[in-house]
């Protein structure tokens, strides 16, 4: 600081005696003008003595407020120094945690996105496969519809067709029905066939096929209106007679007659009059004796010989193997006679039961009850009729064909 005689020996101007104002605090020169004006005595002497000390007073006065402020300046320096200081390091401690927030959700960012990009690639190839599998799919639909089409086309044809394919069905199974019914006589298997006919034409529900049903309806009625054959009872009959013929005895096999013992005087004296019988003697035991011995020997000349008319000699003299052929050729003939029955050849089963009965006549004892019996029932069977005039399905198939032949 300088001394303050040479500051007020050496004039200055007011703008470097006077530092620049504030702007909080009011300008020193108006201070300096109020101090001085109050300062200042009133007269003009006291005005040249009293400058230099009132100067030196401004000045200390001055100095003291610019150190005052310079102080205050620098506690808001220092102040704000450290309120800038504090704000850097809160600033830099938000930066950091920023900067770690950042780095963390980076790395989250990172994670999330290589999870993103494996589901991505999973889904890129399930959407290829799905691709794979869509166009499989269309391919196959592609192929379904052209099956789909070619079976409707068919069916079209089919559904066309459908009803000549019944009438040639039917036709078919009418022939051969009828066919059945002139060979062999099945009225049973005509009656189906024409049922089955009536029924499947009564499905198909056409105005076309009543003319054909009704001709069907009245072939129905002619084979129900036939006299009825019992033939499994005539075949079980001809199994019978079959089996009997091996207990019919031959006349080869003709054994000699049993003749009873006659009867003594004793047991004829026994039926007479009841009398007391004498007492035995040796005459009366001889007598009985004698009587029993002549008895037996008589019974046994007599059958030594037995005299029998025989029409055929060679009935006779028949060996073993002879007589077995022999029935076995009656068994051969009843055979015979059955199949002719089920074809329903009534002259080969009269014939064969004819020829039969001969060969039982003739090679066969016909004073035997087995044999008698059956020759009965040879006569009872060959009395049985077995042609009956069957129809013909000739309308049900004029019927048939006829509706065939309609465009």
């Amino acid at each position: 600081m300088s001394d303050p005689n040479d500051s007020a020996n050496t004039p200055r101007p007011a703008a470097d005696a006077q530092p620049a104002p504030s702007p909080s605090e009011p300008p020193p020169a108006a201070s300096a003008a109020a101090s001085a004006g109050a300062a200042r005595p009133a007269g003009p002497a006291a005005a040249s003595q009293s400058s230099p000390a009132a100067a030196e007073s401004l000045r200390s006065r001055l100095q003291h407020h610019l150190e005052g402020k310079e102080s205050k300046l620098k506690l808001a320096v220092g102040a704000l120094a450290v309120l800038l200081l504090a704000q850097w390091w809160n600033a830099r401690t938000e930066v950091a945690e920023l900067r770690r927030d950042v780095a963390q959700r980076l790395q989250t960012g990172d994670t999330l996105n290589s999870q993103t990009k494996l589901i991505a690639d999973r889904l890129d190839n399930e959407l290829r496969s799905m691709q794979a599998k869509l166009a499989m799919l269309e391919a196959r639909q592609v192929e379904s519809q052209g099956q789909q089409i070619a079976l409707e086309q068919m069916y079209r044809e089919l559904a066309k067709n459908r009803d000549d394919w019944a009438l040639a069905e039917i036709e078919q199974v009418l022939s051969t029905a009828s066919q059945q019914l002139q060979l062999a006589g099945n009225v049973r298997g005509a009656l189906i066939a024409l049922q089955n006919a009536d029924a499947r034409l009564s499905r198909a529900d056409r105005p076309q096929f009543i003319a054909i049903r009704r001709a069907i309806a009245q072939d129905i009625d002619k084979l129900k209106g036939l006299p009825s054959v019992d033939l499994t009872g005539i075949a079980v009959r001809l199994d019978t007679l079959i089996a009997q013929v091996d207990t019919m005895p031959l006349l080869a096999d003709e054994q000699p007659a049993a003749v009873a013992p006659p009867k003594t005087r004793a047991s004829q004296k026994s039926k007479g009059a009841q009398k007391p019988a004498p007492a035995p003697g040796w005459r009366t035991e001889l007598q009985e004796k004698w009587s029993a011995w002549s008895a037996d020997l008589w019974n046994d000349i007599r059958q030594l010989v037995r005299v029998r008319t025989v029409t055929q000699p060679e009935a006779l003299l028949l060996s073993p193997d002879q007589a077995f052929f022999a029935r076995e050729n009656v068994k051969l003939r009843l055979l015979n006679a059955r199949v002719a029955l089920l074809s329903r050849n009534d002259s080969a089963f009269r014939s064969d039961l004819a020829e039969a009965d001969q060969a039982l006549q003739r090679y066969f004892d016909t004073a035997d009850r087995h044999t008698q019996a059956g020759r009965e029932l040879i006569r009872q069977l060959r009395e049985s009729e077995l042609s009956i005039e069957m129809p013909s399905l000739s309308n049900s198939l004029a019927a048939v064909r006829q509706s065939r032949a309609r465009p």
